[in-house]
């Protein structure tokens, strides 16, 4: 007997595109914010300021939406690496996207009903969406509610310290976006993984 399982559920395709939107938002305004000057200005500062409040707002409500929609249902299972003999798997993988991918080879890890992600996706999902996306909300934060921010910290500026540490996870979180895009073109198909997210992706397994 064969079973179906969707892989991507449209509560988080709909996270998904909404996250990524927000991120881009974010990143163009940032820009504008950084380097604010007449010549070189993306959106006008104000408008950038507001702008980018706004997305920073929708970006952690969309974050909350994520880590409760995986508390909720299954898909929490795929954010937990199996430790033994993690570092062989991820040599595998690694082998794959430097040599393999290049020679015409077969994933070494498909998706099935327990993992859907291989194990260099999972951990770099782990770390981004656990990890690096809480650290710059935290600093976003720090910013958007300044006035509770504390003035020094270990004899650094409070506010300085948040502003690094935002604009180096954002840096961070360009490059996974753009090595994030790249991937996604590694599929079967240069669109498949892009069409697979946009109209869900569906699993079919054989039952005992």
């Amino acid at each position: 007997m064969k079973t179906t399982i969707e892989l991507y559920p449209v509560w988080l395709r709909i996270w998904h595109f909404s996250n990524a939107l927000s991120f881009l938002m974010l990143v163009i305004t940032g820009i504008s914010l950084h380097w604010a000057a007449p010549g070189a200005v993306l959106i006008p500062f104000d408008l950038a300021r507001v702008l980018h409040n706004l997305f920073g707002i929708l970006l952690t409500c969309g974050w909350i939406v994520f880590v409760t929609g995986n508390l909720a249902t299954g898909n929490g299972i795929h954010y937990r690496p199996r430790l033994s003999g993690l570092f062989d798997r991820l040599l595998t993988q690694a082998l794959f996207y430097g040599i393999g991918i290049f020679r015409g080879g077969h994933h070494p890890f498909p998706a099935t009903r327990q993992a859907k992600f291989n194990p260099l996706q999972q951990l770099t999902y782990l770390g981004v969406m656990f990890g690096a996306m809480p650290m710059l909300i935290l600093s976003g934060l720090a910013f958007f509610f300044h006035d509770w921010t504390p003035e020094q910290f270990l004899g650094w500026d409070g506010l300085w310290i948040a502003a690094v540490l935002h604009y180096v996870i954002g840096v961070f979180l360009v490059v996974f976006l753009i090595g994030h895009l790249y991937l996604a073109t590694a599929g079967e198909t240069v669109s498949g993984e892009f069409k697979k997210m946009v109209f869900g992706s569906t699993l079919t397994e054989e039952q005992p």
